[in-house]
């Protein structure tokens, strides 16, 4: 398959391409790759990499397309849907770094699927399919986080081929070549998430369980003691251009997803930890390391309430948590980040798992599928849906758009979010990468 580059502008040489993808900083969905270039207006489409459920419509792991735009008459409404065929739990996904191609990957047996979504933003197409990822990269299993980097996209493992969390980070072209694979050190083996402060040269990653563990059913999983021990404590700092460990912090009860701070000389990071429940800062020192502070409570630990994902504002001022067995968004004002504190809270619904987040601030879209044998743990219903809703920075409140129930249409459980728009690619000068 031939990827083909995006470029700001019509450039002649590599150099200028990369410049102009790095001034952009970041994207749309606040936590993206500072080489991706951002949607800053109105998006048009959500799409949702969605696992299949046995039973219902096709039963397969499908990328659908949602309308988000309110002038358009497909608003709120499932525009399209791709079937990869089969169940492969469907987890994370991410853009290369031209926007054109979406990457998305399952955490059981790896594969990997690459969506045209530049040809007709409306109607993704699958293109190219990847199954030798495990052999390629010489063992990794699980591939999760998919970061855009130039002429590359950068793609975390959670586990080995023996099921334990020993796991790597690795980098394919956006031919979907294999490029190298780099492993975790042995004293912080698990992997989870990986983001990237350009402006520092920095990599941070994070750290999950092995594919053993995440592929039980939670309350089994949650009652073997011997099991529980083996989850990640700590988070790595990185050397960006060389990709090498140089400092490992501890931060116990598995960290999951990454925010660095938006703005420039804001050279920290948020965290969350999944099995204690705690918000976690990632601050840099005058000597250029890095220290690992805890911050606040998420809820009550004592319940487990299972922070999952964050999003952060493009201002740095507000950062959203939300929480899978009680449903609960929490809003931290994190202004001053070593004081954050909580200033709304609300229950989306029985579950939840992702949010995403315009440039803007002003809208929020929430799905609810964290893994396929985790789903319907907490009391109630597994309800699997995709909602919208309003967000008002000054008044602190989220009022209602839309929602889908994505069981109901016969699609399966929604997980990742990420934005598209019509007019995306319009008047972008397109150049085959070196």
């Amino acid at each position: 398959m031939k990827i083909r580059r995006l470029v700001i502008a019509a450039a002649a040489g590599w150099g200028l391409v990369v410049g102009g993808l790095a001034a952009n900083a970041t994207a749309d969905e606040t936590c993206q790759s500072p080489y991706l270039p951002k949607i800053t207006g109105q998006e048009d489409f959500v799409y949702v990499w969605t696992l299949g459920i046995e039973g219902v419509g096709d039963g397969s792991d499908k990328f659908v397309t949602v309308g988000a735009n309110p002038d358009r008459p497909d608003y709120g409404k499932v525009v399209a849907s791709v079937s990869v065929g089969g169940r492969h739990e469907a987890h994370h996904g991410g853009f290369s770094d031209d926007r054109r191609h979406f990457w998305a990957g399952g955490l059981d047996d790896s594969m990997i699927y690459v969506f045209d979504v530049a040809t007709d933003p409306a109607e993704p197409k699958l293109v190219k399919t990847i199954d030798d990822f495990v052999e390629k990269t010489g063992g990794v299993v699980g591939p999760h986080t998919f970061y855009a980097l130039p002429g590359r996209v950068l793609i975390t493992g959670l586990s080995s081929t023996d099921g334990s969390g020993k796991t790597a980070f690795v980098e394919y072209n956006n031919d979907g070549e294999y490029i190298h694979t780099v492993w975790f050190p042995d004293d912080a083996m698990y992997g989870y998430d990986a983001r990237i402060n350009s402006e520092l040269n920095r990599i941070l990653t994070s750290s999950f369980t092995g594919k053993t563990n995440y592929m039980r059913a939670l309350p089994e999983l949650l009652g073997d003691g011997a099991a529980m021990n083996n989850f990640g404590n700590t988070m790595i700092v990185w050397d960006y251009h060389t990709r090498k460990p140089l400092q490992t912090l501890q931060v116990p009860g598995a960290p999951l997803e990454i925010r660095w701070a938006l703005q420039k000389d804001h050279h920290y990071a948020f965290t969350t930890t999944a099995l204690t429940s705690k918000l976690w800062g990632v601050f840099r020192k005058d000597d250029g390391s890095f220290e690992a502070v805890e911050l606040a409570d998420i809820g009550d630990p004592a319940k487990v309430p299972l922070p999952v994902d964050i999003s952060i504002s493009s201002d740095d001022r507000f950062l959203f948590v939300d929480s899978f067995m009680d449903g609960m968004l929490r809003v931290f004002d994190v202004s001053e980040p070593r004081k954050a504190h909580v200033v709304f809270e609300q229950k989306i619904g029985a579950q939840l798992n992702m949010v995403s987040q315009s440039w803007d601030g002003k809208r929020l879209y929430f799905t609810t599928s964290l893994l396929a044998n985790w789903d319907g743990t907490p009391p109630g219903e597994d309800e699997q849906f995709l909602k919208a809703f309003a967000w008002d920075a000054g008044s602190l409140t989220l009022t209602p758009k839309f929602e889908i129930d994505f069981r109901k249409e016969g699609l399966g459980r929604p997980h990742i979010m990420n934005f598209g728009q019509l007019d995306f690619y319009k008047g972008r000068v397109a150049m085959t990468a070196p």
